[in-house]
């Protein structure tokens, strides 16, 4: 650590590159070029982070072992030089980082334990296992006097959440990211972005509810219904292709770096925030090319449940007697059921407390089906009596009334106050934190006094005790000087014998 802290910025960077390099060069000379039946690996428990297994020509990619949760691990492909992760199994649970926990090829790659049987596997009777200098992991079929073999399973058709170049996005992919709560799939027309949320609640499809959306411009090709499904390509030339059949795109999404050439390969990857962005490598560091979502508060929920996102100043909540932080304005999930509905709702019996609040929109209103009202009342009256309503926005001008069929995410807000929103919240969400600390202060300062009070109870009541059963454990003298018990008569007498020698 003292070596690091000594050097500077440059000697700090080219260290860096140099144990990339030899990283790189240690795991492309110990680590095989494919797999063969009957080959087996277990996780090494010295290792802290990933396990090569396997690397391409190039030495640019690994299949690996990851380590996840600091005893898990996970199956992934990693980009060496930046150990970013490109690609990992869709494990059925996550497998132990320890002895019981095995790779192998038998035909099927195949990870599994011995105790808790298969957790992942490729399901097929191939030959070999092999790496692409594009990381693309593939099991092959090698047939005699056939020059290419033939591929039965390849890692491209079961993208997690990073596409690389060339690599086909089809309608029957998705791209998810690394927390799960976000989505990209393809349209009939186009490739949206989707919040998963509380498990789909109230989106209506298992897929969610929409948030962003880029719909083919077809400015050189139009989509055909009977010319089957559109599919996406990441291009090298920097740009994102739709297309219909493999000539003309129907829609390019273009990237900053557009018809610029770069020195290394591209990717693109859906963020834990629910943005959609796209990168190239430059030799040292993945550099930020393009971001399907300009603005912070026009992500799905910038500020969490409940919040309330202020453009360019940052956030607070909905609620204003709520202090924001950075776990956001609404209590963790007590368990409870996650809507509204319930065999006794009814307007009499709510189940929530309701909010209502002036300079609030929402950010994606063009994706999103709304009614023609004539006051917020009336806007706020049709999702009160909507049990599997769980809030309402308005705008006055335009008498637009957005029903929101989902728990309250992250909303924006503005200047206008004729834009108004409606909410329910469960109890508890909103409170001000501050109170609920200071409960919890006065709640344990009570418990205390009691325990304390307890202890002196029984002190007194032993003391008591061995009174009664010693007899006479002190006595008044005949000028009605207190006098103590035995054991502090010795110093009771030196204190009299110094008084009379004054």
């Amino acid at each position: 650590m003292d070596l690091v802290n000594s050097m500077t910025p440059l000697k700090l960077t080219q260290f860096f590159i140099f144990f990339s390099i030899f990283f790189q060069i240690k795991v492309e000379s110990e680590t095989p070029k494919q797999f063969l039946k009957g080959f087996k690996a277990n996780p090494d428990p010295q290792i802290s982070n990933f396990q090569p297994l396997l690397t391409d020509s190039t030495g640019n990619y690994s299949l690996s072992f990851l380590r996840m949760d600091e005893n898990q691990l996970n199956l992934a492909i990693i980009h060496v030089k930046s150990f970013e992760t490109i690609w990992v199994a869709n494990l059925t649970r996550l497998a132990k980082w320890a002895d019981p926990t095995e790779l192998h090829f038998n035909g099927s790659l195949v990870l599994s334990d011995s105790r808790s049987g298969v957790f992942w596997s490729t399901y097929t009777d191939g030959d070999r296992v092999w790496l692409s200098n594009t990381s693309n992991l593939q099991v092959q079929k090698v047939d005699n006097g056939v020059t290419s073999p033939s591929v039965l399973w390849q890692s491209f058709d079961f993208p997690s959440n990073t596409l690389v170049e060339n690599q086909n996005f089809t309608s029957a992919m998705t791209l998810v990211s690394s927390n799960g709560l976000y989505s990209m799939r393809l349209g009939f027309d186009f490739f949206g972005l989707y919040f998963k949320g509380e498990s789909g609640l109230g989106s209506g499809s298992d897929t969610g509810r929409i948030y962003w959306r880029h719909k083919a411009l077809e400015a050189k090709a139009d989509v055909m219904e009977d010319q089957g499904h559109i599919y996406v390509v990441l291009k090298s030339n920097g740009f994102l292709g739709m297309y219909q059949n493999e000539s003309v795109p129907v829609d390019i999404e273009s990237f900053n770096s557009f018809q610029q050439p770069v020195s290394g390969v591209r990717r693109i990857r859906i963020e834990p925030d629910g943005n959609l962005k796209g990168y190239f490598w430059d030799g040292s560091s993945w550099v930020l090319d393009y971001q399907a979502i300009k603005e912070t508060c026009e992500l799905p929920s910038p500020c969490g449940a409940y919040g309330l996102c202020h453009p360019g100043k940052g956030c607070s909540c909905l609620d204003n007697s709520t202090n924001y932080s950075i776990g956001g304005c609404s209590p963790p999930n007590s368990g409870e059921p996650r809507d509204l509905c319930g065999a006794t709702y009814d307007l009499d019996h709510k189940r929530y407390k309701g909010l209502s609040r002036n300079g609030v929109e929402l950010s994606n209103t063009e994706l999103m089906d709304y009614k023609h009202m004539v006051s917020f009342e009336e806007c706020q009256s049709a999702c009160e009596g909507n049990c599997t309503c769980w809030g309402a926005v308005y705008t006055n001008t335009s008498g637009f009334c957005y029903i929101l069929n989902y728990p309250i995410q992250s909303l924006v807000g503005v200047r206008d106050e004729s834009k108004m929103g409606f909410f329910k919240m469960r109890e508890g969400v909103g409170k001000d934190k501050r109170g609920v600390g200071f409960g919890v202060g006065v709640g344990l300062l009570c418990g205390a006094i009691l325990v304390l009070g307890g202890v002196i109870g029984l002190g007194y009541y032993r003391y008591m005790k061995r009174k009664r059963e010693r007899g006479v454990s002190g006595y008044v003298d005949d000028d009605g000087v207190v006098v103590g018990p035995y054991k502090d008569l010795g110093n009771a007498s030196f204190r009299s014998i110094e008084l009379i020698e004054r």
